[in-house]
């Protein structure tokens, strides 16, 4: 879910040749959880295989990342760990909307109302320890580096990116800005080049404090954010001090963590000082055997793209420099 921030941060448009070269670490639970929403079949029904296990996942990353990769874009995937205690309440109140979406969604198929069935099953999405180790072993058979953080996903990325191995993260929410990131891009998982958003938190007008402290008032995965204030009201509270104190006076705090518990894991999240990024050598046949032999893939459009990907690392062995 994260931070919605998108009313009072205005993000530039960019197209694919401005990425051309540049290497973004992807938080990769929130490119799967984008695949597995998007990636349907006309009644909502994900992608499966003939024994009915979704494939959605290892659609996206597999055709998605190539064709990335093959406009001269160098992608690290970093997967999430071990949650923080905090967020635990946060993780069961979405298994609940998960629960009650997948139960509208087949009562809407019941009835044959396909637009609602489709709505309800892109928010009864849920993403498995097989999906995860699934989609590190394709990532891993192409080539790609796949980086554990040590807590939240976005807050390793910022930390890659601060360390100058990444230009950008790429997610579609907003908390990599508040974790340090000093960029984000949006939308990379959508094919459409006019829909990709570039946000420079230096461009934003408001420091990485001041982004923290509006996204703790309209609230984050963390917290519910405070009742009757917005994105907007929240900037003008924020630019008028940027003291924690001074604002937690201001406003009715009635969550169980502290204001201060959640600001300080933001300005100094957990994250892996001694990560590496390692990238490999392209794997045909463990390719086509996972996504062929396994869950029924097309191993002639599986080929097809595999050619594709080892065209484009042949001939540019910098590809997947820095």
């Amino acid at each position: 879910m994260g931070v919605n921030l998108s009313s009072i941060i205005e993000p530039e448009k960019v197209n694919f040749d401005f990425l051309i070269g540049k290497t973004f670490a992807i938080d990769s639970y929130n490119i799967i959880y984008q695949f597995l929403s998007s990636i349907r079949q006309q009644d909502g029904t994900p992608l499966m295989d003939e024994k009915g296990r979704v494939t959605s996942h290892l659609s996206g990353l597999f055709y998605r990342t190539i064709n990335l990769v093959s406009k001269g874009i160098n992608l690290i995937f970093v997967f999430d760990g071990e949650p923080p205690d905090f967020k635990k309440q946060e993780i069961e109140r979405r298994k609940e909307i998960r629960e009650e979406a997948k139960e509208k969604w087949e009562i809407a198929l019941k009835e044959g109302k396909t637009e609602e069935a489709k709505k309800y099953a892109r928010m009864s999405s849920s993403i498995s320890e097989d999906i995860i180790e699934e989609s590190k072993l394709l990532l891993s058979y192409l080539g790609f580096p796949v980086v554990q953080a040590k807590c939240e996903g976005e807050a390793q990325c910022a930390k890659i990116c601060l360390d100058g191995k990444a230009f950008a993260t790429a997610s579609q929410d907003f908390d990599s800005l508040l974790f340090g990131s000093p960029r984000t891009l949006r939308n990379l998982s959508i094919s459409r080049a006019e829909s990709l958003e570039l946000i420079e938190l230096k461009k934003t007008g408001l420091s990485r404090e001041q982004l923290i402290l509006i996204g703790l008032l309209v609230g984050t995965d963390y917290n519910p954010g405070i009742k009757g204030i917005g994105p907007k009201k929240a900037l003008e509270l924020v630019k008028k001090t940027t003291s924690l104190k001074e604002i937690e006076k201001k406003v009715n705090w009635d969550f169980e963590i502290s204001m201060e518990t959640l600001y300080n894991f933001f300005l100094n999240p957990p994250v892996f000082e001694d990560y590496k990024i390692e990238f490999g050598k392209l794997e045909p046949e463990k390719i086509k055997k996972l996504l062929c032999d396994e869950h029924n893939f097309s191993e002639e459009r599986v080929q097809k793209f595999i050619d594709k990907l080892g065209n484009k690392k042949g001939k540019q062995t910098s590809l997947f420099g820095f």
